[in-house]
């Protein structure tokens, strides 16, 4: 997910459910309607709770990926 520049990153490696999501909240504030955050975590749970996050505050999950135990998303904050 190199190829796509963002605008900050959450490392939320290590932590599990709800940590990865609670620190989301508070990080995507960080970043202006329009711009891009990457967030890196190593508990699967977030590939339920990172979507559903995304939908239901109204933000774009522009990106998803999964690669040796680490999942990667692009994560767009809406208006």
């Amino acid at each position: 997910m190199t190829d796509v520049e963002y605008h900050a990153e959450l490392d939320a490696r290590g932590l599990f459910c709800p940590e990865p999501v609670m620190m989301l909240h508070n990080r995507i504030n960080d970043v202006a309607p329009g711009e891009l955050l990457r967030v890196v975590a190593t508990d699967p749970s977030t590939t339920r709770d990172i979507p559903r996050f995304c939908q239901f505050l109204g933000h774009e999950l522009v990106r998803e990926t999964e690669c040796e135990g680490e999942f990667v998303y692009l994560i767009r904050r809406g208006g």
